[in-house]
């Protein structure tokens, strides 16, 4: 409430008519006061959603969920966007830092114009999900288990009938919250329209400068480069599994695979890559690699939290704090590739966040846009699959290292193919959702499951498996960016592999390498928001974002 009665102190920069030669000056009077009552408010939220997924306490969620209502009622007021409007349209800032900073304040009023008790709503069933997607532990075998056991099951189980148990415990939390997420769906969706939007997943793109006839001819032309090559890939997979587990092709259901959504590649050859992670530490060995190419992370692991418990959010994340330095990662981690690889994920956010320029104004200090930064993770994860990676980190050697690399190069490229067939499912059902929540959504979920992984549904099965996946509730309109950021991240490793490193590799290994480091930090991290995404991509690769080397990597073509 107190801010409520901050927000009116913005108004005198507002209701004085501005002359054209002094617009630049009120426009920054704006800027400055706004984040004076901003900032604190943002750092408040971010600390008390870090002790929400560190401890699962319900007072974290509550604190978060008012906190988060107060910054929304800030950039509720009609006023200030009105004025933020004719700024914009005006033509009179010329300084182009300053238009950078005003367009993103425009767009983050825009999103936030809405009704204050229907935003409340929204807050509210957010925070009650979150909650009870990281409170629900499923029973499998008369016991609560975590996420973790889960996956060890479908890792290493045999038994099919094991296996499918683990399988649908793992769905057990979509029964929860489903008619949770679609009434919360409904609710952007009211918001959204509110504001002149078809709906919340429009809303959302155009907030965040994307398009969405754009995205979806992303999404369009990589379809078409990887659907035969996938269904190869598919069938091989699945003569390799069906004989592990004494079954037909033709038998495969969801729980044969070794990740529960199967957007995972699963482990097919000889080689099983994990065994050279048994007894160490992974986040050491991050912290190793990223010193090694000069964006040391020591700061960020001080202030993290590594180790799962009960109560604790059991997937992973980064968030910077205050975007002058408290730059943290939570992760659950374990001693395998998996957990390395999200390791250096994470920490590919990370360093992202540290090494942009702090001299920049605050609403700049951060990426230019989600992607980008996705795209980083995505690309230091890729090093856990890479054997001259793996030969620094874990001192492979001749025959063994050589032994690797053909495993490892298969598994990369399963997973990449199978990740961009998964994205598929998960971001034309998401667009599907918000244009009609009403519809048949089990249905819809399986029929896209099958199109484009080519998994069959079980049979029988009418169960809101899609609302398992933590993102569509959470993360909303976001998950596209992790394809988007794919392609950077195979656009950005051209770029490394032929101009920085000089090398005709196509998966380079970047250990010791501080030149890579450098790159990184002077193209991509420095500029932070100053650019929009698509001139960061033209100015830091030369061309911009494309499918085509992604295609190169992993395709072949």
């Amino acid at each position: 409430m107190k801010l409520v009665l901050l927000a009116p102190m913005l108004l005198p920069f507002l209701t004085i008519a501005c002359a054209p030669n002094d617009t630049e000056d009120r426009v920054r009077a704006f800027i400055a006061h706004h984040q004076s009552v901003v900032e604190p408010k943002l750092r408040a939220m971010n600390l008390a959603s870090w002790n929400a997924s560190a401890t699962g306490e319900k007072r974290y969620y509550d604190e978060q969920a008012a906190l988060e209502m107060d910054v929304r009622r800030i950039y509720a007021s009609k006023d200030e966007f009105t004025q933020l409007a004719r700024w914009k349209a005006s033509g009179s800032v010329q300084d182009s830092l300053l238009m950078r900073q005003l367009t993103i304040l425009y767009n983050s009023y825009l999103a936030s114009q809405m009704d204050t008790a229907l935003m409340q709503r929204i807050v509210d069933q957010s925070a009650a999900i979150a909650e009870r997607f990281n409170t629900f532990r499923p029973v499998l075998h008369g016991r609560e288990v975590s996420d973790n056991e889960i996956d060890d099951v479908l890792r290493t189980e045999r038994d099919p009938a094991k296996r499918r148990a683990a399988w649908e415990a793992s769905k057990e939390v979509g029964a929860a919250v489903a008619p949770m997420i679609v009434e919360l769906v409904k609710l952007r969706n009211k918001a959204a329209r509110g504001l002149g939007f078809d709906n919340y997943y429009v809303m959302s793109l155009t907030v965040a400068e994307q398009d969405e006839r754009d995205i979806m001819a992303l999404f369009d032309e990589l379809d078409s480069l990887t659907e035969e090559p996938y269904r190869m890939v598919k069938a091989g997979i699945d003569a390799q599994l069906a004989r592990r587990y004494g079954i037909t092709p033709a038998a495969m259901r969801p729980w044969h695979y070794q990740d529960r959504f199967f957007q995972e590649a699963p482990q097919v050859g000889v080689v099983t890559v994990d065994a050279y992670f048994r007894g160490r530490k992974v986040d050491q060995l991050a912290r190793s690699f990223y010193g090694g190419i000069g964006l040391p992370v020591d700061d960020i692991l001080k202030n993290s939290d590594l180790e799962g418990r009960r109560g604790k959010y059991q997937h992973a994340f980064e968030t910077d704090i205050d975007r002058n330095g408290d730059i943290r990662v939570m992760l659950s981690i374990q001693d395998n590739q998996y957990w390395m690889g999200a390791m250096l994920h994470e920490l590919g956010h990370g360093v992202f966040s540290k090494y942009i320029r702090r001299d920049l104004p605050f609403f700049l200090r951060t990426e230019s846009h989600a992607f980008v930064t996705e795209a980083i993770a995505e690309l230091m994860e890729r090093q856990a699959d890479n054997a001259d990676w793996l030969a620094e980190t874990v001192n492979l050697r001749g025959a063994e290292k050589e032994r690797v690399r053909t495993v490892s190069e298969e598994n990369l490229r399963l997973r990449q193919l199978i990740f961009s067939r998964w994205s598929q499912v998960m971001v034309r059902f998401e667009r599907t959702l918000y244009k009609n929540p009403d519809q048949d959504l089990n249905t819809l979920w399986w029929d896209l499951v099958e199109k484009y992984q080519l998994v069959h549904r079980p049979e029988q099965r009418n169960a809101p498996d899609w609302a398992a996946k933590i993102h569509l509730a959470q993360v909303p309109v976001y998950y596209h960016n992790y394809q988007l950021g794919e392609l950077a991240a195979s656009q950005i490793n051209h770029v490394l592999a032929s101009d920085v490193l000089r090398t005709t590799s196509i998966h380079p290994s970047y250990a010791r390498h501080p030149e890579v480091g450098a790159y990184l930090k002077d193209r991509l991290f420095a500029p932070g928001a100053s650019l929009r995404w698509d001139e960061l991509m033209r100015e830091a690769t030369g061309e911009p974002l494309t499918a085509k080397y992604f295609a190169l990597e992993f395709v072949g073509r």
